[in-house]
């Protein structure tokens, strides 16, 4: 009976922010390198599958941030600020194999897909901490420690690739350099 759906999605997730508590744990075990990649998303409010995507030629060192090139929107399209705390997990992920042209992969180099991710690693590892949380709650939580530091909301927007939701003077009239980005998401 589809009426019962009317103004429900059956599919819909619950998409909720994760806890200082449950951040706390994953720090606890930021030595397990997939724990990494759940920190790597929340201190940086990219979509898993940006990050997934991301190729080691997209990464700025030097100037401390990546370059997303293919998303699901193109406000998507922009340069993510890498912040202090996760530059090491950046690092390790990068010189891991070099063979492989992804930041993100399999032990044999193989590009990382969201359903290996996912069902392979993600879900494991926040069972085990006991959290109920989806890989898009991590972009959730980045997003509510940057507007909890009080980080201006344009900035909040240029990092996470809403520049969709800006208004017309937001988009015309703000210049940004990376480093000001950066200052931000290590606010968090």
């Amino acid at each position: 009976d589809i009426a019962k759906y009317k103004n429900k999605n059956p599919n819909k997730a619950n998409r909720d922010k994760f806890s200082k508590a449950e951040i706390n744990l994953l720090w606890e075990n930021s030595d397990n390198q997939y724990y990494q990649i759940i920190l790597m998303l929340i201190y940086s409010g990219v979509r898993i599958s940006e990050l997934l995507d991301l190729k080691k030629k997209d990464i700025n060192f030097e100037e401390q941030y990546f370059e997303i090139t293919h998303s699901k929107t193109e406000s998507g399209l922009r340069k993510v600020p890498i912040a202090d705390k996760t530059l090491p997990f950046f690092k390790s992920w990068y010189n891991k194999n070099p063979k492989s042209e992804y930041l993100l992969h399999t032990e044999e180099g193989k590009h990382l897909t969201y359903r290996n991710y996912y069902k392979v690693y993600f879900l494991p590892l926040v069972n085990k901490l006991h959290i109920e949380k989806t890989p898009h709650c991590c972009r959730h939580t980045c997003i509510s420690l940057l507007a909890k530091a009080n980080v201006n909301q344009t900035i909040i927007k240029l990092i996470v690739g809403h520049s969709g939701a800006m208004s017309l003077t937001e988009k015309v009239y703000t210049h940004l350099d990376i480093k000001e980005l950066v200052a931000a998401i290590n606010k968090i």
